[in-house]
């Protein structure tokens, strides 16, 4: 079955914060129509999980053509939007078929390498952090441990080994062949940040920014490790291979290059040099989009 790609738009924390995780508003607008662009070049079976603004933003006012649209993140829309995870998280658990699920600050200048996409799970590169960071698992345990709560068996399970850091999935991609297991993982991940009996965890950490991390890659993370070998588990057998073997690699310009690949991770977002040449590219690739991406942000700003 060809592989569906797949992204999600959870519009609530981006009309939130404005937008400010992009230099400017247009540099989110052009990034979504690149990121497409490209990817439906290697994988023309598109799907958009979004909400009726969000729909309402990227399709009838952008433009974006996806071959499915789905507005289930409307489920979200009571929820806390300091979790800006749980529309990734959502998408994930929807999926019903082979996919790959791509950040609009990602983009597939080439398509993924086979040996990677036939593999039961797979992601852009592992993540090894210490215990002592913030807003690390230590920070969870205690607040679910002060009220009595339960984290999820994998989790205990990952951390009673005698590792002494922790390792992350970086979900600038994630994608699988066992969707059953991505959607169990992700399941599992919505119920620990929304499920209502851990909110007394929650208000001791009333900042959720650094908590989407684990909720999102240390859970998958421990769920790998947990599941592929646990004699009983139906997801046995289930590993996950990386596009890049470190953190270091996938940020190594020149392997970046050979796979194709760019993920403007955190502040390449407000650099000017790389907002130019964003807005150079869709300028070659597209003329009448960027001047569309233009107008719509002139007139968002004018309303």
């Amino acid at each position: 079955m060809p592989m569906r790609a797949v992204w999600s738009f959870w519009s609530k924390p981006f009309f939130a914060f404005k937008g400010r995780i992009w230099r400017e508003p247009v540099h989110h607008l052009l990034a979504w129509g690149l990121s497409l662009r490209l990817a439906r070049q290697h994988y023309p079976d598109t799907m958009l999980v979004t909400d009726e603004a969000g729909a309402d933003l990227l399709v009838d006012r952008l433009g974006l053509s996806f071959a499915q649209v789905s507005t289930e993140l409307e489920n979200l829309r009571r929820a806390d939007v300091g979790w800006w995870a749980l529309g990734k998280l959502y998408a994930y658990s929807i999926q019903d078929r082979p996919f790959v699920h791509i950040d609009t600050d990602v983009f597939l200048w080439k398509a993924l390498p086979s040996r990677l996409i036939q593999t039961p799970v797979f992601a852009q590169c592992p993540e090894a952090h210490a215990l002592e960071e913030a807003c690390g698992p230590r920070d969870m345990e205690w607040a679910f441990g002060k009220h009595q709560l339960v984290l999820p068996a994998e989790w205990e399970w990952y951390r009673s080994q005698p590792y002494n850091g922790f390792r992350e999935e970086n979900c600038g991609i994630l994608g699988a062949q066992r969707v059953d297991f991505i959607r169990y993982y992700a399941q599992l991940a919505l119920d620990v940040a929304m499920n209502p009996r851990n909110l007394p965890a929650w208000t001791e950490l009333p900042h959720k920014s650094g908590y989407n991390m684990m909720i999102e890659q240390f859970l998958l993370a421990a769920c790998l490790d947990y599941h592929r070998f646990h004699p009983d588990s139906p997801y046995r057998g289930v590993h996950a291979r990386y596009l890049f073997p470190s953190w270091n690699d996938a940020f190594d310009p020149q392997k970046a290059a050979r796979a194709g690949y760019t993920h403007l991770l955190g502040d390449a977002k407000h650099n000017v040099l790389v907002t130019q040449r964003l807005e150079q590219r869709m300028k070659s690739e597209d003329p009448a989009f960027y001047r569309h991406c233009v107008e719509l942000d002139r007139r968002s700003m004018s309303a």
